[in-house]
């Protein structure tokens, strides 16, 4: 808590809070001892815009480009790079090039956009696809926070990123995204939501430029999971798109619940849910425990609490239907702004959703009855040594919807079954907490250590049209932070990492998919004011992330692109395996006049990604690299940057 501390250190007039509702308060509202916990990140965000880093020397007119390390998608024209910088890989695609269709969905800049989102009406092509990507594009100059995007189709959220934060000379970024899963909700008329919340005025300077558009196009290849898209996708939601507005929920403000009325012909549904954090809980991962929020309150001030873990809870009708434990977005005022420019952070500009398997709960929602759904968030609460228990969060805030993908068998029939066992039980949790004072009797550092696992399971007896069987989903997961903050409150260092497995299993109904994942973090903060008023600060910053999927995933598993480009053995491809891990350093000078300052940023990030093979008789199999980056900056630079698509250099 901490870093925040160093926040936007970096960047030229960086400044991280990626939807604040106003802008920052001033140094009032920073003072030691404020009453309002607020993340150093975000405290220290402010510190340094005070006094902007020069532009680099390199800079010219032309506009940063931004993006996100990620494997190609397949367009019309073949596999493609995400960024949109990047011209299609040529020759790849085995077929030819297929015909699209794309339309304009806006052209529109965000300025003065809060409760103003972009509303527009969309209208099907008359054309037969089964594949949908869209094209986001943004220019941005001048100064500003980073910003969430969400796209909405009705009240229906279907995808939701967040914005760099740019330079005096502009920054430019394109993220293309393959939106089958809604092929239902393309079909038909819909209208157009784009909520992307900006504050344009004489010292936010930058509005948001944008265009989206969509491509429809049919695929040359067959994907892994013949079901094909949801017949049916029930919003989770506050359901406000009849009036222009967004439809998330604003959790702990309000109660984020649904009542619905489920189709009673379903043979499987899969709940979505998609969230983020802000404001107290943007940096939920390196919040302190809740007995420890004031340990630095004479020096410091309050700092966030709830512990560094949290669990976003699906209920259905009161009862626990699965988990999440989120992924640590940072976003690109997170942390140190330098190390987001111009490779952002893991997810940044695609904020993944989390798949939990509803279909054992059929045999209670095809009951012709009213169901609630029920999303919320959970942290921790703490004797101050040694116990630690679930508490609803009540810190402000998280913006969170969902969604349930059904698929139905013929109209006229009737799911049956029985509802089964379901073991979820608390997690398990271990916890311990240290306070040492200095010699006048102020605390001076804290030391914690957190580790929480917990397994979830429910099977049931499921009968649908074509088949019947039990039908089980499990989750099992676990977690560790090692954390600790000095300095009486100015320096701090996060040890963290989540891993867990997912699945569902369901031979009668042939239905199978598994996913396992894990994302560590190590982030190291120190703030340093010499006696004359000189200030450093350094900031450490590891992250990763490896995901694994198997069988009928609601998201695409990204293997299309290269089966498209006929890979060796793509016949034997059974899923993939996404492994990348970024890590960066940057520091900040600045002397006690303010007169100038100084830094300097550098990150590097390797990601690959393979298809999972047959398994061999032995029960292993051997992955095949499909798509390998290795790229380095420096101060806004790419120094060095290696691409491999299928095995071959790409330029």
């Amino acid at each position: 808590m901490k870093w925040a501390l160093l926040i936007a250190f970096l960047a030229e007039l960086s400044l991280a809070h990626p939807d604040a509702k106003y802008p920052p308060r001033g140094a009032a509202a920073a003072a030691k001892g404020s009453k309002t916990a607020r993340s150093p990140l975000a405290r220290f965000n402010e510190l340094v815009a005070e006094v902007p880093i020069a532009v680099p020397a390199a800079a010219t007119s032309s506009p940063l480009e931004c993006f996100q390390v990620a494997e190609p998608v397949l367009t019309p024209k073949g596999p493609t790079f995400r960024d949109g910088v990047h011209a299609p890989i040529e020759d790849t695609l085995s077929i030819g090039e297929v015909e699209g269709h794309t339309i304009v969905l806006f052209e529109h800049s965000f300025a003065n956009s809060y409760g103003a989102p972009y509303v527009g009406n969309y209208t099907p092509p008359d054309f037969e696809f089964d594949h949908v990507v869209i094209n986001f594009t943004v220019l941005v100059r001048g100064r500003q926070y980073d910003r969430t995007g969400v796209f909405y189709l009705g009240d229906t959220e279907v995808w939701r990123t967040s914005t760099a934060e740019p330079t005096s000379y502009g920054i430019r970024w394109v993220w293309l995204k393959d939106l089958t899963p809604f092929t239902s909700l393309w079909k038909a008329p819909q209208t157009v939501i784009f909520d992307l919340e900006n504050i344009v005025d004489n010292t936010y300077t930058g509005p948001l430029n944008t265009t989206l558009s969509v491509t429809f196009f049919k695929s040359p290849v067959a994907t892994l999971d013949s079901r094909g898209p949801a017949d049916l996708i029930i919003p989770i939601s506050e359901r406000t798109g009849s009036a222009g507005q967004p439809s998330q929920f604003t959790y702990p403000q309000q109660n984020a619940t649904n009542t619905i009325s489920f189709p009673r012909n379903a043979n499987r549904a899969v709940f979505t849910v998609d969230f983020k954090a802000q404001g107290e809980e943007e940096f939920w991962w390196s919040n302190v425990p809740q007995s420890a929020v004031h340990t630095f309150d004479p020096d410091y001030g309050t700092y966030p609490g709830y512990s560094p873990w949290r669990e976003v809870q699906v209920l259905i009708d009161g009862q626990l239907a699965g988990v999440s434990w989120p992924f640590p977005v940072i976003y690109t005022g997170g942390v140190v702004p330098q190390l987001h420019r111009p490779i952002v952070g893991i997810e940044a500009f695609d904020i993944r959703e989390h798949e939990i398997d509803i279909t054992p709960w059929l045999p209670l929602l095809s009951d012709g009855k009213d169901h609630t759904f029920t999303i919320q968030i959970i942290g921790l609460v703490d004797d101050g040594v040694s116990s630690a228990s679930l508490a609803p969060v009540t810190s402000s805030e998280w913006y969170i919807t969902g969604k349930i993908f059904v698929w139905l068998d013929d109209e006229d029939s009737i799911t049956t079954g029985e509802l089964g066992s379901t073991y979820a039980s608390n997690p398990s949790i271990a916890f311990s907490q240290r306070i040492t004072q200095n010699s006048t009797g102020f605390n001076e550092t804290l030391d914690y250590t957190l580790a929480v696992t917990r397994t979830l399971s429910i099977s049931s007896y499921v009968k649908t049209q074509n088949g019947e069987g039990t039908v089980t989903w499990t989750q099992s997961l676990s977690y560790s932070n090692n954390g600790g903050v000095s300095a009486h409150g100015n320096d701090a260092i996060n040890t963290f990492g989540i891993a867990g497995a997912d699945a569902v299993t369901g031979a009668g109904l042939d239905i199978s998919y598994s996913t396992s994942y894990s994302y560590p973090l190590y982030c190291s903060s120190t703030t340093s004011y010499l006696p004359e008023g000189n200030l450093t600060l350094r900031a450490d910053l590891n992250q990763s992330l490896t995901h694994e999927v198997r069988g009928d995933s609601v998201f695409p598993n990204g293997l299309e692109a290269f089966i498209a480009a006929n890979a060796t053995g793509a016949s034997e491809f059974r899923g993939s395996v996404l492994s990348t891990s970024k890590n960066g350093s940057a520091t900040y000078y600045r002397p006690a006049d303010n007169s100038y300052s100084s830094g300097v940023g550098q990150s590097h990030q390797i990601f690959s990604f393979e298809a999972l093979d047959d398994e061999d008789e032995d029960g292993t199999s051997d992955n095949t690299v499909l798509y390998y980056r290795d790229v380095k900056a420096f101060n806004d630079t790419i120094t060095d940057n290696h691409v491999e698509f299928l095995g071959k250099a790409v330029e």
